[in-house]
């Protein structure tokens, strides 16, 4: 797969991911732990994307490498948001399982892109 068929597809495949974290977060319950939790998980879940789709509108190298290492970062917080979840026990645990599989992998492929820009 080329670099431009790659890139609308990580796009496409990181507004899936920001789509299925928002419907997660509607069914966190509505008190005031998960309130903060609802927060948290979908500014970092949703910003994922979005950092990514401004990476392929880079002005610049430099640009595109530090919205590249933002999404990682964002991929990173948003495991660690579904992981705190899933040991509370509030959400349907199969469905977080495909949910925080999707958020690991997209780790993985942002990290992997973080560090070929390193070479």
């Amino acid at each position: 797969m080329e670099n431009k068929e790659f890139s609308k597809q990580l796009e496409l495949r990181t507004k899936k991911f920001a789509i299925s974290i928002i419907k997660l977060s509607a069914s966190i319950p509505n008190t005031p732990e998960g309130k903060v939790l609802k927060y948290q998980l979908t500014k970092a879940g949703t910003s994922v994307g979005a950092n990514y789709r401004e990476a392929n509108r880079a002005r610049s190298k430099a640009d595109f490498t530090n919205k590249i290492r933002i999404s990682e970062g964002e991929a990173s917080e948003t495991v660690y948001w579904l992981e705190i979840l899933s040991e509370l026990n509030w959400l349907d645990a199969q469905l977080l399982l495909l949910i925080i599989t999707e958020a690991v992998e997209l780790l993985a492929i942002f990290t992997s892109i973080s560090k070929k820009l390193k070479l």
